[in-house]
């Protein structure tokens, strides 16, 4: 979507808490591609396979399989700040113990695949709350300009990360690679315990574990933005993956060492900061559908150089791939945290990780078995072929044009029911039934906009949703959705209805006669009988024939 105005990529990090988290971020990057470089390289001079090789990349981005979704859970429910913390100590324990072994000649390819293993699942535990402390630190138009910087801190790391690595190496060994990377966990952490944080809402009344991660599913399920999000990561994801598992085996064809392999992956990062200070520019002048078929087909220019080319020429096309990464991800990570509402953010956010980077890892294994097959030129030459089909394929599936525009800031109209009885937190599940007068006039644009209620429902907590006609009234509809406790019901009173949410539940009451009227249903021996909601601000609510309560099936 086109934008009016570009805010200065840089802008960001005149806020002083964003730019030592910054700074701190990109070395933990730093530390994590020498690593990369360290264990591949490692590998290489251990004559595996490519399958082993490319397995570096899986053992690395698997966690995100398995983490990711809890991993959102619990940056929703605990302390983002000390969430990170731990998870900084975490990796750099882990990496001591690796760096140990490795200088006591005690290092395998498989423990070394056993420890990026590890490395990954501290990260996978860390990645949503990275991703969502972001709009915390910058107001709300800086937040493309912060995911671009977010960008640099990977991407900008490669073209760091992988020329210290090549250094290092040739002139210290693995172990000292390995060792700096504890180092950027350790400085990481002390950032962090430097940040003096607000509190975070919601803290107060946490969801139990199983809850909250049925409400995120339950969300994700019924949010068509970001489903599309999540498609467009996961078509560009599968190919690209190759490039990352094959590059060594690129830089082997070529014969040059680990300082040209780290040169190679250089060419990447440079790439990634050129994008960086282009990308807002192009974002004021084209839509975001524009540069993520763009950025497909730079990538596949780029892949299929490094797959035929010499190293000279190789190394300006992978540049492209770096612009086109950089694109791709810019786009995709500010609409997720433009559309995705402050109260699940984290679990928006895990789930958008689970896709990337569990294609990723897929994907590497994949591509290795093929490039072990086949040979990596050609395995490559089919990604390139592929990446043309992702850019074809935003003409069938784009971003929707409302992403990242939608209001997601908290809206308490919700009227608070007056029930006969205090109802407890756990008491449910709560049937809630609303009951419309419609004329037939507009019976066929009330059931329009009572399908995108149903989903603003099921993506505030509802985990059932039926409408009824009336047998005795033509004029009578009936709304019924299912929470699963008081507490749930409470929640999306007060946490997560939100402007968007106000608006399409307001286009369905001017399509109605009168005011709605809610009623709440508990299971027997609850409380005593049902409570009447009846909003001071609404006229004389028309009184349909009350329909007997309908069995939920």
């Amino acid at each position: 979507m086109a934008k009016a105005s570009a805010v200065s990529p840089w802008a960001p990090l005149a806020i002083p808490i964003f730019r030592v988290l910054w700074f701190a971020q990109l070395g933990s990057n730093i530390g994590t591609w020498m690593q990369t470089v360290g264990a591949q390289w490692f590998l290489v001079d251990s004559a595996a396979g490519a399958v082993v090789i490319a397995l570096v990349q899986t053992a690395s981005l698997a966690p995100s399989l398995l983490l990711s979704l809890p991993a959102g859970v619990l940056s929703d429910s605990l302390d983002r700040r000390k969430l990170l913390i731990w998870g900084s100590v975490a990796s750099a324990i882990i990496t001591i113990v690796l760096t140990v072994l490795t200088a006591a000649h005690g290092l395998t390819p498989w423990l070394l695949l056993l420890f990026t293993f590890l490395i990954g699942a501290a990260s996978a535990l860390t990645g949503p709350a990275w991703q969502s402390i972001q709009p915390e630190l910058v107001p709300r138009n800086q937040i493309a300009a912060a995911s671009g910087l977010g960008g640099i801190t990977v991407n900008g790391a490669r073209a760091i990360g992988p020329a210290l690595a090549g250094i290092v190496l040739s002139i210290f060994g693995t172990p000292v690679v390995f060792g700096l990377n504890a180092v950027s966990f350790l400085a990481a952490a002390a950032a962090l315990l430097w940040w003096k944080r607000e509190p975070q809402p919601g803290l107060d009344d946490r969801e139990p574990f199983w809850g909250a991660l049925g409400a995120g599913v339950r969300y994700i399920a019924s949010a068509h933005l970001i489903r599309r999000i999540l498609l467009r990561s996961a078509l560009f994801a599968l190919p690209a993956s190759a490039l990352w598992a094959l590059l060594p085996l690129v830089a082997a064809r070529m014969h040059v060492n680990s300082a040209g392999y780290g040169a190679l992956l250089g060419a990447l990062g440079i790439g990634a900061v050129i994008g960086v200070f282009s990308l807002p520019v192009a974002r004021a002048r084209v839509k975001d559908n524009v540069i993520l078929v763009a950025s497909a087909v730079l990538y596949a220019v780029g892949v299929a150089g490094a797959a035929f080319l010499p190293f000279a020429a190789a190394f300006v096309l992978l540049m492209l791939c770096g612009i086109a990464w950089i694109g791709t991800l810019t786009v995709l990570n500010s609409s997720l945290q433009l559309t995705l509402p402050q109260w699940v953010r984290s679990r928006g956010a895990a789930t958008y990780i689970l896709v990337f980077m569990g294609t990723m890892a897929i994907g590497s294994y994949l591509w290795g078995a093929v490039a072990q097959r086949i040979g990596t030129p050609y395995a490559l030459a089919i990604t390139a072929g592929l990446l043309l089909l992702v850019a074809a394929s935003v003409a069938l599936w784009p971003l929707h044009e409302s992403t990242g525009r939608i209001d997601r800031t908290v809206d308490l109209s919700w009227p608070t029911p007056t029930l006969v009885f205090e109802p407890q937190p756990t008491d449910g599940p709560v049937t809630v039934m609303v009951s419309y007068g419609v004329s037939p006039a507009n019976r066929g644009a009330f059931e329009t906009a009572m399908k995108d209620l149903a989903s603003s429902r099921r993506r505030t907590g509802a985990s059932r949703w039926h409408l009824y006609q009336s047998g005795e009234d033509a004029t009578a509809m009936l709304e019924s959705f299912v929470v699963p406790s008081w507490a749930e019901y409470r929640r999306q009173q007060t946490q997560r209805f939100t402007g968007r949410d106000r608006e399409m539940r307001d286009r369905v009451v001017a399509l109605s006669e009168g005011s709605p009227i809610e009623l709440h249903y508990f299971p027997p021996g609850v409380g005593g009988t049902s409570a009447r909601t009846e909003p001071a601000d609404r006229h004389e609510p028309h009184e349909p024939h009350e329909p007997h309560e309908p069995h939920e099936p």
